[in-house]
């Protein structure tokens, strides 16, 4: 077997890789390394996430760095700070018995002077976001005239995050005799149009086929409706009680949104994105490192240069815009030899996105169900279980107290005791999921009913809430019409709208239950008329089942109509129980009324 030292290495690195715990090189690295320490020629490396991209470029230009010279002589690009971090880290860790020896990471978010500070020190290997390294460029403190290596890692991510015109910038105060290397997950065509334009007849490496996913991953993907998509959600993390995962979601907004739902629902999650501060994305990586956190919500970006080898999911919340990213997602898990599990919640319409997933990773999905409640419980239960058979039993602290339980316990057999512990521990639970609904969507779902014109399919979920609004079919009112009025109040940008009934004189529709007082107010504030008539909106309660749209007789058919002062019949329903909103055992089960609360009042049902 390859040992670091056949690669060519000094005994300072290789003693460093040692205390670190590295004996062996990976495929990416074997083929590297030596590749770099002999040839000046630019490279083209491709290697899956996770298989130790940094040393692969790292150790060979360590290897070769000038101590005595306070040139910086390799300049690495990464697209985020937290891979620049991530890379330095590495880099400083590989060094740490080269004396002399200087790194440093320039990147966005943090104090421009202290990086100047270092710089001016002597660095012999700058990291850098291209942002940050153009801007100290052309404040002329990081000088690159007698740069060596130029390496560009994660290259398909800068192009997609826009950064071509940086790397122009930086390409351009850079000798032309230098090494270029690029190293890439996934190698689009954009990828391919940087070698063409910055490199000089690459060699070409590869670890695995390009763009395909790690063997340890196995894919698996959910169908559901848009509204029970977090639902969902947190009943795959229920029914993984030792769940420690990324969720990957596909913008800012929604990955705080949605930590903060996970939160609120008693679960151990975070968010990162690039809206927190530089000290606030340090906090929660170092909570999920030292796995305080379960659960992190993250961006495609903010998820780059993230070292966790440990990871049991990555689940897609959405998928991405771009195929190529769904293999870096997929490649946070299975790394370091262990086996994962990537997974992706979709609507019956999304599915015909993973075809090209697939053929792109050269793995098929499975197609699994939604856990019921009953899986769900009976996998929390045995974790339980678990939990009390390995117990280390502290016999000094609680040999005092036994008399008294066993006092307590007598007349107790050993079957009953157990019945009463599982009871104590796990009745909460056991009640919560007990009419827990089917949250897998069906092709068979019916949208629409005689006598009214219906938008979407039938929901189920907590997270909407119901509106009334007193304009119906005979004001001309249709679903395209009442989206429009209701995206002219200006809710909320990109909010989402869920079922619509279109009834004669009067119509309801959902929208996200977080945005409620917004959309009572807008349409207050706004003075909302349609074709000259005033609209009036209030909340209303939520349909617990039954077939969504209404009867000719202006009800439907699992609710009566009640006469209203001005104009319009009124829905009455029964409280519909919520889906389950814990993951561990004894968790608040939160309140199921809106927060608008309820206001009709009943009245003999509206004849036509």
């Amino acid at each position: 077997m390859t040992t670091f030292k056949d690669l060519g290495l000094n005994e300072n690195i290789i003693k460093a890789l040692t205390d670190l715990g590295y004996e062996n090189p990976t495929e990416i690295q074997e083929k590297a390394i030596p590749q770099v320490l002999a040839s000046k020629a630019d490279l083209k490396a491709f290697a899956q996430t996770g298989t130790g991209k940094t040393a692969a470029f790292g150790l060979p230009i360590l290897e070769q760095i000038d101590v005595n010279s306070k040139d910086t002589q390799a300049i690495i690009l990464s697209p985020t700070r937290e891979l620049a971090l991530q890379i330095a880290k590495n880099i400083e860790e590989f060094s740490k018995y080269m004396k002399g020896f200087n790194v440093a990471a320039v990147y966005g978010g943090a104090s421009i002077d202290e990086q100047v500070r270092k710089l001016k020190k002597g660095v012999h290997v700058v990291v850098g976001t291209p942002g940050r390294t153009v801007d100290l460029i052309n404040r002329k403190q990081l000088k690159l005239e007698n740069v060596k290596w130029l390496i560009l890692d994660e290259a398909d991510e800068m192009l997609n995050m826009g950064f071509k015109d940086e790397l122009d910038k930086i390409l351009a105060v850079t000798p032309k005799e230098k090494q270029t290397l690029l190293f890439s997950a996934t190698f689009p065509r954009e990828v391919e149009s940087i070698a063409k334009n910055y490199m000089h007849k690459p060699v070409e490496i590869s670890a695995g086929e390009k763009n395909k996913g790690s063997d340890q991953v196995s894919h698996q993907y959910y169908v559901v409706s848009e509204r029970n998509r977090y639902n969902a959600l947190k009943r795959i993390a229920d029914v993984n009680p030792d769940i420690y995962s990324i969720i990957f979601c596909r913008t800012r907004r929604e990955t705080q949104e949605i930590a903060d739902k996970l939160i609120k629902d008693g679960y151990n999650a975070d968010a990162l994105h690039g809206d927190l501060s530089q000290a606030q994305r340090d906090s929660v990586m170092e909570k999920f490192r030292n796995k305080t956190l379960q659960i992190l919500v993250a961006t495609d970006v903010a998820a780059r240069g993230l070292d966790v080898n440990d990871l049991t999911h990555v689940i897609n919340h959405k998928l991405p815009d771009q195929m190529e990213s769904y293999t870096h997602r997929s490649g946070r898990t299975g790394r370091a030899g262990k086996v994962g599990i990537s997974i992706a919640i979709v609507t019956s319409r999304e599915k015909g996105k993973l075809r090209p997933i697939e053929r792109l990773i050269g793995k098929q999905f499975v197609s699994t169900p939604v856990p019921t409640g009953k899986e769900i419980c009976q996998n929390q239960l045995l974790k339980l279980i678990d939990k009390v058979h390995d117990i280390k039993v502290n016999d000094t602290e609680i040999n005092d107290f036994l008399p008294s339980i066993y006092e307590k316990l007598e007349g107790l057999d050993r079957e009953e005791l157990i019945k009463r512990f599982v009871s104590l521990e796990f009745n909460t639970f056991l009640s919560y999921y007990q009419n827990a609904p089917d949250l897998n969507d069906s092709d068979q779902m019916r949208g629409s009913d005689r006598g009214s014109d219906t938008r979407g399919k039938r929901r189920d979920d907590e997270n909407m809430s119901r509106f009334f609004i007193n304009i119906g079919r005979k004001d001309n009112l249709n679903p395209a019409r009442l989206i429009g009025l209701i995206n002219d109040q200006k809710i909320a940008k990109n909010i989402e709208i869920g079922q619509i009934e279109i009834l004669d004189t009067f119509s309801f529709f959902e929208l996200d239950k977080n945005y409620q007082e917004e959309t009572i107010a807008s349409f207050k504030e706004n003075s909302a008329d349609f074709e000259g008539r005033n609209v009036n909106v209030e909340i209303t309660e939520k349909k617990r089942t039954g077939r969504s749209g209404g009867r000719r007789d202006g009800g439907s058919s699992s609710d009566r109509g009640d006469r209203r002062s001005g104009g319009g019949d009124r829905k009455r329903s029964r409280d519909r129980k919520p889906e389950g909103d814990f993951s561990g055992f004894g968790r608040k089960r939160p309140d199921s009324k809106s927060a608008f609360g309820s206001t009709e009042k009943s009245s003999k049902r509206r004849k036509r």
